[in-house]
């Protein structure tokens, strides 16, 4: 009889497990951040994988070297110019909403980029997708913290959102030169489809449901309207600056910042603003963003330069630049989900974003004495494993305090803020650093230089750049984002 009651007793206890509404609300929580990994992992490659295929979609639809260019502008404008908008929209409509639409945007328009047969399709393909990764990407940090509001694990799941979207960096160079040369660059785009729809599906699922304070309580059209155009006029100005002269570049350039200034005294007197100024009062927020636009700068800027060393200098193809980058993801990856919540916990963000900043800048100096007849195990490797490092630490952190300074009404707001001084910083520092490649090449060449010598002194002196503003990072950082003291009682 005891036995009996005991059984029945385990067999009650297990049940209980079984359906506690804590243990499936845990359970939910992080499905929905696999989901939500999911769709920013497929803008992210998105945003990578064309770099390697450029050449095979010059060859196959006979792109001019200026018009190519626009397979790329096309996506980056609409989506940094419209981060900030749809954020705010998420606010209003719910993330959820938001979300999903923009998962389903994104995977319509990366069909029509797969099925392209020529340009002026697949330039307005990939506006659509920017426009899509715009809806997906706004949102996201802002559900995050919703769905993890203790420190702890909101930590561990930032450190996982942040090592997918690290990775996820590195990973569209390998696959884009794997699938470029395996089965055709269409797929670099179609491959988007099974997971888009399964994302899609899952997120109806999984997100939790919740209801927008309605546009009735921020509709501000002008102010969407200025804002929406002075990021994308500002991204347009950046990723086409070396194809205008300087005249034209200053013009466009004052333009955006008109722009900027008509909605910053827009906001000021508008009674529903879409951008709370109050916003920009957070030390942490305002101070979090301008790092990272430095810190972003310069990763973008050795992603893009580190492969035209490999490949112009190294004289490696397309799937062994690939394959080359294939550690960083790895590192990254290991290091956000083994430590980076851990660390942050035990040492707290700001000292964990000082150390990370502080690899990434020895990463840099040690590319920039990457030499003509240099090893990839030599000369490679080890800076890459070293910014690998650096950015696996700063990333979460600087994440994490960026978030801890916006009220959650703002959530979606400062996500969609977040998001765009990253696509601003990337945007700028791929830019500048291209340029003062290209440019330094040049003159050298002029001067009577062989083509490899000048070729690497070009990337060379890029890297050097690169270190100086990661050093700049760094010291804004240890400047702006110190704690302050908590007042005690006497």
């Amino acid at each position: 009889m005891t036995a009996l009651t005991e059984s029945r007793t385990r067999t009650t206890r297990t049940r209980t497990t079984r359906t506690n509404p804590a243990t499936r609300r845990t359970y939910s929580r992080w499905a929905a951040l696999v989901v939500l990994c999911a769709g920013t992992l497929m803008t992210i490659l998105d945003g990578d994988i064309v770099t390697v295929a450029m050449p095979a979609i010059q060859s196959d639809l006979g792109f001019s070297g200026p018009g190519l260019a626009w397979v790329v502008n096309a996506y980056l404008i609409p989506f940094g110019g419209l981060l900030l908008l749809v954020g705010r929209l998420g606010d209003l409509v719910g993330r959820k909403r938001m979300f999903t639409v923009g998962l389903a945007v994104f995977t319509a328009a990366s069909v029509l980029c797969g099925a392209a047969t020529g340009q002026g399709l697949l330039i307005a393909a990939r506006a659509l997708q920017g426009v899509g990764g715009a809806m997906t990407t706004a949102v996201v940090l802002g559900m995050l913290v919703s769905l993890f509001p203790e420190p702890r694990e909101q930590a561990r799941a930032i450190a996982v959102f942040s090592a997918v979207g690290a990775a996820g960096g590195a990973l569209g160079t390998f696959l884009g030169g794997a699938l470029t040369q395996t089965v055709g660059w269409h797929w670099i785009f179609l491959i988007n489809l099974p997971i888009g729809v399964v994302a899609w599906l899952a997120a109806l699922r999984v997100l939790p449901a919740e209801r927008g304070s309605g546009l009735g309580e921020g509709a501000d059209y002008p102010g969407a309207a200025l804002i929406t155009g002075a990021l994308m006029l500002t991204v347009y100005v950046i990723v086409g600056a070396g194809d205008r002269g300087l005249t034209g570049t200053l013009l466009l350039g004052a333009l955006a910042l008109a722009l900027f200034v008509a909605f910053t005294l827009h906001q000021a007197r508008a009674a529903r603003p879409l951008l709370r100024l109050r916003l920009f009062g957070s030390r942490l927020l305002s101070g979090a963003n301008a790092v990272q636009i430095l810190m972003v700068g310069t990763m973008y800027g050795f992603q893009f330069i580190g492969a035209l060393y490999l490949q112009r200098v190294l004289d490696y193809g397309e799937l062994i630049t690939g394959l080359a980058f294939l550690p960083a993801p790895v590192a990254i990856g290991a290091l956000m989900l083994g430590l980076s919540a851990r660390t942050i916990g035990r040492f707290g963000p700001y000292r964990v974003l000082l150390a990370g900043l502080a690899l990434i800048v020895a990463g840099m100096a040690l590319l920039s004495r990457a030499p003509v007849a240099g090893s990839y195990a030599a000369d490679v490797l080890p800076p890459l494993l070293l910014l690998a490092a650096g950015f696996a630490a700063a990333m979460p952190a600087l994440t994490g305090l960026a978030m801890s300074g916006a009220r959650e009404e703002d959530a979606g707001l400062a996500s969609g803020l977040f998001n765009t001084t990253q696509v601003v910083g990337g945007s700028l520092g791929l830019a500048v650093l291209s340029t003062l490649a290209a440019s330094h090449t040049d003159r050298l060449l002029g001067d009577g230089a062989t083509l490899l010598p000048a070729t690497a002194d070009g990337y060379q002196l890029a890297f050097r750049v690169a270190a100086g503003i990661a050093v700049a990072a760094l010291a804004l950082a240890a400047a702006v984002l110190r704690p302050r003291p908590t007042p005690t009682a006497d």
